[in-house]
């Protein structure tokens, strides 16, 4: 086990901050893992994976452990499904494409998500009307102060909207080692309804799509709104979609007839974050380096040598900003340090 000192981390968050991590230590074992968990002298233990969901603000006085892991196996499959057992740090939209190229379906409403598999999780990520809830089966976990593993079925995740036990109440107990994902080889449910996935594949004269061809409806839509994070840093969706009563949402509706909702199972509308901060004129606003996205009001972005604390300043304006016009939160997606 390597352990280095005053490690930048600017190539380990997808949004390009520049702050040094005390410890780095490149996990690409469970036995690694369980000897960095047990170094004296060192300070508390901090899981970095792809750095996709993540605004540092501050250097990081911890010993990270980079998970490096990688691997993949079938368990089990039949006609109709196969499962698969994925190690947490295989590059999640690789694996999304080895998976179609395999004819398996399920993660193609996923594809071109940053991050690592491991992650993934822990926000329950989610897009164009899918998330990894839908196929996960259980996952491994390691708990992070006794170096034991723990199973946890779907149920025992508590999932919710961007959301999970380990986002609550087990928040920082446990690191994800591997996931347990049940795909389909055949009667693929085709996801088409959500955002501009049926428009694309109408325009592209595809008829019956496929897992794959939802991929690329996918790939090609989030690619026209969203940076590429190797070009412009970011961290994809900063706010979650606010959910609000219907009593409110119909009396906002009356006044804005364009605002876009989607009702819930609960009775409860969601409403769109984007919508409501474009409509406030911050698509493509910029304060120094730290901005937002010119194509989606969403995302923010660092232009370049943006600080966390210069982003975090920008999303609490914004934040601010509409709770002022229409007495709603927006609550931030990614994990602030």
């Amino acid at each position: 086990m390597v352990i280095e000192r005053n490690v930048s981390l600017k190539g380990y968050n997808t949004f390009g901050i520049d702050v040094p991590a005390s410890h780095f230590i490149r996990v690409d074992s469970l036995d690694t893992f369980r000897q960095a968990l047990a170094e004296p002298g060192l300070p508390p233990p901090f899981i970095l994976s792809g750095g996709s969901n993540l605004l540092l603000t501050a250097p990081l006085e911890a010993r990270v452990l980079y998970m490096d892991t990688a691997g993949k196996e079938v368990l089990d499959q039949d006609a109709h499904s196969v499962t698969l057992r994925v190690l947490a740090g295989e590059n999640w939209h690789n694996l999304v494409m080895w998976t179609l190229q395999q004819g398996y379906g399920g993660l193609e409403n996923l594809a071109l998500i940053p991050g690592k598999t491991g992650t993934a999780p822990i926000q329950n990520i989610g897009a164009y009307g899918a998330e990894i809830r839908d196929v996960l089966v259980e996952l491994e976990a390691v708990d992070m102060q006794t170096g034991e593993p723990r199973v946890f079925s779907n149920a025992a995740c508590r999932f919710g909207y961007r959301d999970s036990i380990f986002k609550g109440e087990l928040k920082g107990r446990y690191a994800i080692w591997s996931v347990t994902l049940r795909l389909t080889r055949s009667g693929h449910k085709i996801r088409t309804g959500y955002g501009d996935i049926a428009g694309w594949l109408e325009r592209e004269g595809i008829e019956e799509p496929g897992p794959a061809d939802v991929a690329r409806a996918v790939i090609a839509i989030r690619k026209s709104k969203l940076p590429d994070p190797a070009e412009l840093g970011n961290s994809g969706s900063f706010f979650k979609n606010p959910v609000i009563g219907k009593g409110q949402f119909e009396n906002l509706r009356g006044r804005y007839p364009d605002m876009p909702g989607y009702p819930q199972e609960n009775g409860e509308v969601k409403v769109s974050a984007g919508w409501l901060i474009d409509s406030l004129g911050y698509k493509g606003h910029r304060q120094d380096d730290a901005g937002v996205h010119k194509n989606q009001a969403l995302v923010l972005v660092n232009y370049g040598d943006a600080t966390g604390e210069e982003v975090l300043a920008l999303a609490r304006k914004i934040q601010q900003a509409v709770w002022k016009a229409y007495e709603i939160r927006i609550e931030p997606e990614v994990n602030i340090l």
